[in-house]
């Protein structure tokens, strides 16, 4: 396995052999765990404080695991911690020779290395990110907090949704979305930026029945939008941990009036669910939100925290105009966005020509350099926040799928058993809207969770309301559990070893 490029982490191939020999003494199924961990690295005999920011500092996406990659980064902190550096987060950016770091002197290594060649046991076959691929398995031997999301999903929120039918209305099974997939979504339509061993686009049509991307549920928005998207892959170090998804660019004016042939909204959703991170470009020139961008903008719903907002090409005015433009686009967005809560807006101009100074002078280069630091250092951040994103995600998938067997059971209820269904269905969706409040009383439901009226009504016409199910409480109350109870303890069981 090659260890990416860079001070920590990287070293010469002689330890990066002694490496691979300490991680398959160490780990029992392709990864580090925090049992692992305890067992290991106590032969180092540094503190168990030492210990801890060893571990907080190597699992920097919360895993819960250390990779073979995580494993080299870890053993480097423990040798220099046992010359008598201080283990903090500020010695990855030292200049320290990482590559040439001796590594750390562990005590009864040999002994137990000379065990395991003696009667060595059977290894697991990791796949390309040096992390066994699990089945369904016991929770009680999962090995990290992904593989105890698949299986919470699998055991308990899964038949409330296909019960519920809650993929058809909301959003597709997580079966066909791998949770673990290394890289992370970034921005949100048309065009995937991902890794690739050489450069080469992959048309739509071939990249949703592709078992190993995560794209299976695009289906749904048929030939005529998989016609029109595609993935380019290409090798580049930033594309080994996160994917950048584009879009072609809402439609504004007379443009608005030709209907596009697909679901541009409904594609939008579908991404905004899986990404990180998602940026809004606004041209200082062009500040108007057409009635498109404000569908879009809606159908961010309930990724308030994804959203970031980027006023590019600033540098195109001068500052009394940059003035007003930022004045007129957070008016604009508090009003599309419908929140009191101010969006993040990076201003500057996001390209690699220089600034024009002659516009915004020195003052507005140096705040357009610092915003570009502070977005780079967003989307930095992007693959360390990847498994509290996973988390977050799969909270709220779960809470919207409890609050959609609600309405849907609450329909059925409406119907009656014998004359008048027809009148009554449609009865049911005129009045929705009544509906949906009178399941948030019943239930004392949070408003704000509940899912876009108009969109909702738009799916539920094209259904036989009888034909849903009652309301199942043992469905419910699996999934209570689930988010009450079986979380919080997953989480527990893989915080820092050391804590």
């Amino acid at each position: 396995m090659e260890i990416s490029s860079g001070p920590v982490g990287s070293c010469s191939k002689e330890h990066q052999k002694i490496y691979q020999e300490w991680f398959n003494c160490a780990d029992s199924d392709g990864r580090i765990t925090g049992n692992d961990a305890i067992k290991f690295f106590s032969m180092s005999n540094l503190s168990r404080q030492d210990l801890k920011q060893v571990w907080a500092i190597s699992d920097s996406k919360r895993q819960g695991f250390l990779g073979f990659g995580e494993f080299i980064i870890a053993m480097q902190l423990v040798s220099l911690a046992q010359s008598g550096h201080e283990v903090t987060s500020d010695v990855l950016q030292s200049d320290i020779d990482f590559e040439n770091l001796n590594p750390p002197a562990m005590e009864g290594l040999d002994a137990l290395l000379a065990k395991k060649k003696k009667h060595p046991s059977k290894s697991n076959d990791p796949d390309l990110n040096g992390v066994t691929v699990n089945k369904l398995i016991p929770l009680s031997s999962v090995t990290s907090i992904i593989d105890g999301l698949k299986r919470l999903y699998i055991q308990k929120l899964k038949p409330l949704e296909v019960t519920y039918r809650f993929n058809d209305f909301v959003s597709p099974l997580l079966v066909n979305t791998p949770l673990g997939k290394p890289h992370s979504l970034s921005i949100c339509s048309k065009a995937v930026i991902q890794s690739g061993t050489d450069e080469r686009s992959i048309p739509g049509n071939t990249v949703a029945v592709q078992a190993d991307m995560p794209f299976n549920g695009l289906t749904t928005f048929g030939t005529a939008f998989l016609s029109k998207f595609e993935c380019s892959q290409m090798p580049h170090p930033l594309l080994e941990h996160i994917t950048f998804v584009d879009t072609p660019g809402v439609l504004s004016g007379e443009k608005q009036r030709t209907q596009r042939a697909y679901d541009f909204t409904g594609v939008t959703s579908w991404f905004a669910a899986k990404c990180d991170l998602i940026l809004l470009l606004f041209d200082p020139h062009k500040l108007d939100v057409s009635d498109e961008f404000k569908r879009v903008i809606s159908s961010l719903r309930g990724h308030d925290d994804k959203i970031r907002v980027v006023l590019n090409k600033a540098d195109q005015v001068d500052t009394q105009q940059l003035m007003r433009v930022y004045g007129a686009l957070m008016w604009s967005l508090g009003k599309v966005l419908n929140t009191p809560e101010v969006v993040r807006v990076y201003i500057g101009s996001f390209n690699d020509k220089p600034i024009r100074e002659g516009f915004v002078g020195p003052i507005g280069k140096e705040l357009f350099e610092k915003e570009q630091e502070d977005l780079l250092a967003d989307l930095k951040d992007i693959p360390k926040k990847a498994c509290d994103r996973r988390i977050n995600e799969f909270v709220k998938r779960a809470r919207a799928a409890k609050i959609h067997a609600y309405i849907i059971s609450h329909l059925k209820k409406e119907m009656p058993a014998m004359m008048g269904k027809a009148k009554t269905q449609q009865k049911l969706i005129d009045t929705l809207e009544d509906q949906f409040g009178k399941v948030q009383r019943e239930f004392h439901l949070p408003p704000g969770d509940f899912p876009n009226v108009d969109q909702f009504r738009e799916r539920l016409s094209g259904y036989n309301i009888d034909k849903f199910e009652k309301l199942k409480p043992k469905m419910i109350q699996a999934v209570d559990d689930m988010l009450g109870y079986d979380i919080p303890d997953l989480l527990k069981s893989f915080r820092n070893p050391y804590d």
